[in-house]
């Protein structure tokens, strides 16, 4: 399982169809727990996508077979591209549903820098003729992490103490730095004087944080790597992330049982589960 995502994230968060037989056999070993319930049938062929990052892969997946259990016909177009490349391919059908955050569809897709409750998602989102799931059952919001060693050489515990120290060196992705709740909202709110801030990869800046190229970087919280790597999460001590709680946008149009497959995975992955997944993958 391992090896077929390091294929996918060889260019970053794109991927492609995995060729290997035995490796898409073994990525669904790790979510079957979830299908126990019996969907009702449909003949109705369901298109999920799925950004450029593991655990929109997983989710994308976990609703790829939830489907098909129903016995819905449905295929998993992976690693698609960004937040705006889904939401227009939701929007043109050319997608029927995929997994977003609550975060990210305020700030990102809605244009607001409120923080919304569901249910002014929910009504905004159907005037364009897409809906939501209730949240999945986790959190996945941004953070900044580093190296735990570094984190207590510097005593560097906060956002906010990172007010001291201008000489650290940021790796961003390229999201992060053109998000409405991404890096330059970030640095106006902390009053962040680093002026070493370069664009890199997801994957990439891991590797960069190890070799000590960079010593800050932007990461979502449910990712295994964190722990992988003895990174530690710097405290966003102002709150200033929002709450991206995991859900599925899906059409309107969709048949009734089809949507109704996506809300039964309401609630069934908590935050601790969501990790293991990743890491599994």
């Amino acid at each position: 399982m391992k090896s077929f995502f390091a294929r996918n994230l060889l260019v970053g968060r794109d991927s492609v169809e995995p060729s290997d037989k035995s490796a898409q056999r073994s990525f669904a070993l790790p979510i079957l727990f979830f299908f126990a319930t019996i969907f009702p049938s449909s003949a109705q062929s369901v298109t999920i996508g799925s950004k450029k990052f593991t655990e929109s892969y997983v989710l994308g997946e976990i609703a790829r077979r939830a489907l098909n259990d129903s016995g819905i016909v449905a295929e998993h177009r992976q690693g698609m591209g960004g937040t705006i490349i889904l939401w227009e391919a939701l929007r043109g059908a050319q997608i029927d549903a995929y997994p977003e955050y609550t975060g990210t569809i305020a700030q990102q897709i809605l244009k607001t820098d409120r923080r919304l409750s569901l249910q002014e998602i929910r009504d905004s989102l159907a005037k364009l003729g897409i809906g939501i799931t209730e949240p999945l059952g986790f959190n996945n919001t941004y953070a900044l992490v580093m190296r735990r060693d570094e984190s207590r050489r510097l005593a560097l515990h906060t956002i906010s103490d990172l007010q001291k120290h201008p000489e650290l060196k940021f790796g961003l992705t390229h999201e992060f730095l053109d998000r409405h709740d991404g890096w330059q909202p970030l640095r106006e709110r902390y009053q962040l004087p680093q002026q070493n801030v370069i664009g890199i990869d997801h994957a990439l800046g891991y590797a960069a944080l190890a070799k000590g190229s960079i010593d800050v970087k932007d990461a979502y919280s449910t990712d295994a790597k964190i722990g992988e790597n003895n990174l530690v999460v710097l405290e966003d001590d102002r709150q200033f992330f929002p709450r991206y709680d995991a859900v599925f946008l899906f059409r309107l149009s969709l048949p009734t049982l089809t949507a109704a497959v996506l809300h039964k995975l309401e609630g069934t992955l908590d935050e601790a589960r969501m990790i293991r997944l990743n890491a599994e993958a």
